[in-house]
């Protein structure tokens, strides 16, 4: 008994349809996937619109309905810089950000090197105490650090209580680093070993290089929690206007002209732009660095 097969002909009516609904079913999925991406989009990207057009309208415009302004007052950022004091914090908040953030990965490194290639005794016990450090909330030892700072020390009314100890390191950026360098193949180290390198040698010459992204994303997270910090500012520089910092400054200035909604918003605006620069600038490295982080347990 012979079997008959079915011609192209015979199949393409059927096949047709069926192809028909698969890129129709396709289409509807781009349509799906993109519609949620740009509703995700708009629900981040509006407030900070919403914010950039009130700092941009007339003092009596900012108090009402309208959301785009009438005449751009572009003179309301020119107001704010002339505030006394937001040069000062302003500077401060550089100061506290880039020294903070420089002292953090210098020092963060030499520990996450150690923990990631090194075998020692007591090595578990040591990456243990860096995550119960960060488990370990700041409100817990603001006490007795602050009588440390300010009564042995009198350092109260500036920004070094919250700048030196970045100086020891961060649980945090340790373990992230920790992280991104157990991903680096041991080969590397070891063949920079047995060419004559030593530990530092080995670090510098051959694990940063392979290291940047890691190192970029553990800035970049130090730099903007230096940069939006509040609680540290208010402990430590509450008594100095000069040592303030712009987080701790606006709400000082948002209290002077809290019926001034224009320039309240400029001054966020001025706060927050540089942050939004920084990140829009180093974002490849920083996401690659988070993403890469973790791989390797």
């Amino acid at each position: 008994m012979t079997q008959v097969l079915a011609t192209p002909a015979e199949l393409a009516p059927s096949s047709a349809p069926a192809g028909r609904a698969a890129r129709r079913q396709e289409l509807l999925r781009w349509i799906a996937v993109h519609s949620l991406g740009v509703a995700a989009a708009l629900f981040f990207v509006l407030p900070f619109v919403f914010v950039l057009l009130t700092s941009l309208m007339s003092d009596s415009q900012a108090l009402s309905r309208d959301l785009i302004p009438g005449t751009w007052e572009w003179g309301n950022y020119r107001k704010v810089f002339d505030t006394p004091g937001f040069l000062t914090w302003w500077r401060n908040t550089l100061i506290y950000a880039g020294l903070g953030t420089v002292l953090t990965v210098v020092s963060s490194i030499p520990v996450a090197y150690a923990l990631a290639k090194f075998r020692f005794p007591g090595r578990n016990l040591a990456l243990m105490l860096v995550i119960s450090m960060m488990m370990l909330p700041p409100q817990v030892v603001v006490i007795p650090m602050y009588l440390f700072w300010a009564k042995q020390l009198g350092l109260s009314g500036t920004l070094w209580p919250l700048i030196i100890p970045m100086a020891f390191g961060d649980a945090f950026s340790i373990f992230l680093l920790r992280q991104f360098l157990m991903t680096i193949p041991n080969e590397y180290v070891d063949a920079a070993r047995v060419d004559g390198c030593g530990e530092l040698r080995t670090l510098v010459r051959v694990v940063l290089p392979m290291a940047k992204p890691g190192i970029a994303a553990v800035a970049l997270f130090q730099f903007f929690n230096a940069w939006n910090d509040y609680f540290g500012p208010q402990i430590y520089a509450s008594e100095n206007p000069g040592a303030w910092t712009l987080s701790y400054g606006l709400e000082s200035f948002k209290g002077a002209h809290h019926t001034d909604w224009n320039l309240t918003m400029a001054a966020t605006v001025l706060v927050m732009a540089p942050v939004i620069v920084v990140f829009f600038f180093a974002q490849k490295a920083f996401v690659e660095g988070v993403t890469l982080t973790g791989v390797k347990g």
